[in-house]
């Protein structure tokens, strides 16, 4: 029947749309590229990456620097160890700023400052302690006196800076025979540490100094 046939022709005409609907495939949305960050981004991400390395930096200092002194007396007890193993730290702990080559160096040169000043205390019959080595604070030395006189204690001051900038006069040797950041850096630092303790006030060597001009000239090294 006709009416039967157009029936027929709807249904097939169904089916095949479904079919094809069931195999479509979709097609994708297409990819949308990122913006790339502005320089304004950029500055502020090398910012913020800067400041977490100092904080990683300044976090172990800040450990050591506190745990400094209860190290220290404890290391003092033992003398074999004292001078090795506050230099150890004091590395260590210049290393974390500066790198190893130059933190060596830099404690070197502070031993051989110190050791001027152990050398003379034993000329003039004062029994001395090796060095001892505080981070980012320098080195100290331990006597009973620094000498029976003013004229003692001004040669004990001044031996310091005087073995301490002979001393680095080999940093500056090397750096002029092969043009060495590293040995250059060392000379500056060597040289400026020992002018800096020749300042006329106490505790600094150029204090210990002015006592042998008199009383007024102690006076205003010590304050």
């Amino acid at each position: 029947m006709p009416g039967d046939t157009t029936y027929c022709s709807r249904m097939e005409l169904s089916k095949q749309r479904s079919a094809v609907g069931a195999n479509a495939v979709l097609a994708p949305e297409p990819l949308v590229a990122p913006e790339p960050p502005t320089a304004e981004e950029l500055d502020k991400e090398g910012k913020r990456s800067q400041f977490k390395k100092l904080g990683g930096l300044l976090a172990p200092i800040a450990v050591l620097i506190a745990k400094g002194k209860v190290l220290l007396l404890a290391l003092a007890k033992i003398k074999a160890v004292s001078t090795l193993g506050t230099m150890f730290v004091s590395i260590a702990a210049y290393a974390l700023a500066f790198g190893w080559p130059f933190a060596v160096g830099f404690v070197l040169l502070l031993l051989i400052h110190e050791m001027g000043h152990v050398i003379q205390l034993r000329r003039e019959g004062v029994e001395a302690s090796a060095p001892i080595f505080i981070p980012f604070v320098g080195a100290v030395i331990a006597a009973k006196s620094m000498g029976e006189d003013a004229a003692a204690e001004a040669r004990v001051g001044l031996a310091g800076p005087i073995l301490g900038t002979a001393g680095t006069l080999v940093p500056l040797a090397i750096w002029l025979a092969t043009g060495s950041d590293l040995w250059r850096a060392l000379a500056y630092i060597g040289f400026f540490i020992n002018l800096i303790n020749l300042m006329p006030v106490l505790p600094l060597d150029g204090g210990r100094a002015m006592a042998v001009f008199g009383p007024l000239y102690g006076l205003l090294g010590s304050s």
